[in-house]
């Protein structure tokens, strides 16, 4: 399984059968494999824009609406992908038009905060044995550095990634922060920068991980 971050909330996975999966596309590179599946945390205009996507005919798209039914969060299988929703929210972003998501690929675990505040719910993670676990703490509309440290805490994944840490007006340099990422440290934290790539498979043992580094400008 690959996970290649894009910058701000934006990742793109690729399963090792080569199913393509899109969260939250907004800006910076790495649209260019066709998706099978795209998914939305919510419809602010930084989580979205899947027309930068290059899709299959046959793309999936996935967002509140859909994931959230009669109050219910949904849990599909699709394409070799577990998805599940999970709730997501804070003042910024009402809890019946957000969610969350945790989704299940090769073996391998990856939850996505989506926009959201420390909320009582990611208590029930820590069971799910978490392996990649990715944060907002642009501190603005979200909690800050501090307080998603605090989650990865609470969420206890192998690896936890600090993203969305500039609040997104259109600008290049809105894709990262070098500053606030490296005050993220719970135990287990991987900085990846716009065009890093994990390769990660799970072994006898645990967790197998290789580090791509990449080369997207992020100012």
């Amino acid at each position: 399984m690959e996970i290649l971050y894009q910058g701000h909330g934006s990742i793109r996975v690729q399963s090792d059968q080569g199913v393509v999966l899109y969260l939250d596309p907004c800006a910076g590179e790495g649209y260019d494999l066709p998706a099978d599946i795209i998914l939305i945390t919510h419809q602010h205009g930084d989580h979205n824009q899947v027309q930068l996507v290059t899709m299959k005919d046959d793309v999936e798209i996935f967002s509140p609406s859909s994931m959230i039914q009669h109050g219910e969060y949904r849990s599909i299988e699709i394409k070799g992908y577990t998805i599940t929703s999970v709730p997501a929210y804070n003042r910024y972003h009402p809890k019946e038009e957000c969610v969350g998501y945790v989704v299940i690929v090769d073996g391998l675990r990856i939850y996505f905060a989506g926009d959201t505040s420390q909320i009582p719910e990611m208590d029930n993670l820590r069971k799910e044995k978490i392996n990649y676990a990715f944060f907002p703490g642009d501190g603005f509309y979200n909690m800050d550095v501090k307080e998603s440290e605090y989650c990865a805490t609470i969420v206890g994944a192998d690896r936890s990634v600090p993203i969305h840490l500039v609040p997104y007006h259109g600008q290049q340099g809105d894709l990262f922060s070098e500053e606030k990422a490296e005050r993220f440290n719970p135990r287990g934290s991987l900085i990846l920068r716009p065009g890093d790539r994990v390769i990660a498979s799970l072994v006898e043992g645990g967790l197998e991980e290789e580090i791509v580094i990449g080369d997207f400008p992020a100012n």
